[in-house]
């Protein structure tokens, strides 16, 4: 099995998550000179501000680096063929099946990795050519699906015959270590990075990650089809009081319009869409992007081959 690393031409076999309104062209271009694949998360842009962030992103490093697609954006057509235009090299898609775009990247040699939440999707689309799938268990922060990683990642990389990245709840070398084990061919990591020196998050988002314990996270908009998992505070608590009474997808609207720009612009941790996976609990300090890399792969290594030992 070819590992990440050897399939993105990266030193590690590490991609960093596609997280909207944090992974911008300096952050991707960050992570990718630190030795991972650096992603520039679209979000809710249009083509225009992909366009840029993509041409800061070559300014700053001339390592691979690679766009996420968030597929639910009005201006997804028009973001696909951005990425062609500017001679992305990967793409990650995350809210959808990405289908209609597969040819048209693959034609240009882009290589495709799309998130999935369940084996039916990756053998889906599998079938479509893409590259790898990235296995992303509930444990993440932001949007989520119903499997955990341990359960879901065995089963697609089961269902599939391409490569399988794992994705949710890795924030050290003991989980990269089990990914591997269980079959990964690397890791997609976020919220462990939300706590390093580069990332562009407000202060107030970086204390409230450290100050997280193992049980500070909730999901939101269950009710509505479009779970998402935050830090718990007076937002998240307000979202969940209203699905519990029914109320109309307009009132649950109102509470998280603009939340996730409050928290990670403003700073505003209590009012804001603080999005967090579940290892918010192990981040006790601020580190450098390099730092974090090295400890997952070669902590996660380590773990492998004492653990070899250990059960020998």
């Amino acid at each position: 099995m070819k590992k990440l690393n050897e399939i993105l031409g990266t030193e590690f076999p590490i991609i960093q998550g596609g997280m909207a309104n944090i992974a911008t062209g300096e952050f991707a271009a960050a992570c990718s000179n630190a030795g991972a694949l650096g992603m520039i998360a679209t979000g809710a842009w249009d083509g225009a501000r992909l366009r840029q962030e993509i041409r800061r992103a070559k300014e700053l490093t001339d390592k691979p680096f690679g766009v996420n697609l968030m597929l639910m954006n009005p201006c997804a057509d028009e973001i696909a063929q951005v990425i062609i235009d500017e001679g992305v090299q990967v793409v990650t898609t995350g809210a959808g099946n990405p289908g209609k775009y597969v040819p048209a990247w693959k034609e240009h040699g882009i290589k495709v990795l799309p998130v999935v939440a369940a084996s039916v999707l990756a053998k889906r689309l599998v079938r479509l050519g893409v590259d790898a799938v990235i296995a992303e268990g509930t444990e993440s922060g932001g949007h989520v699906g119903e499997m955990t990683t341990m359960a879901l990642v065995p089963q697609v990389i089961d269902a599939v015959d391409v490569p399988v990245v794992a994705a949710g709840g890795i924030a050290d070398g003991r989980q990269a270590a089990a990914a591997f084990a269980l079959g990964a061919c690397g890791i997609q990591v976020g919220t462990c990075l939300l706590a390093s020196v580069e990332c562009p998050i407000h202060e107030n988002y970086k204390q409230a990650i450290l100050k997280a314990k193992d049980s500070d996270t909730t999901v939101t908009g269950r009710s509505i089809g479009g779970p998402v998992r935050v830090l718990k505070n007076k937002m998240a608590r307000e979202y969940l009081a209203l699905e519990k009474r029914g109320a109309s997808l307009e009132e649950l609207e109102a509470v998280t319009l603009g939340g996730l720009r409050r928290a990670v612009l403003e700073g505003d941790v209590e009012h804001g869409s603080v999005m967090s996976g579940q290892v918010a609990g192990m981040l006790h300090e601020i580190r450098p992007l390099r730092q974090i890399f090295e400890e997952l792969y070669c902590g996660g290594r380590a773990v492998l081959e004492a653990t070899a030992k250990e059960w020998a």
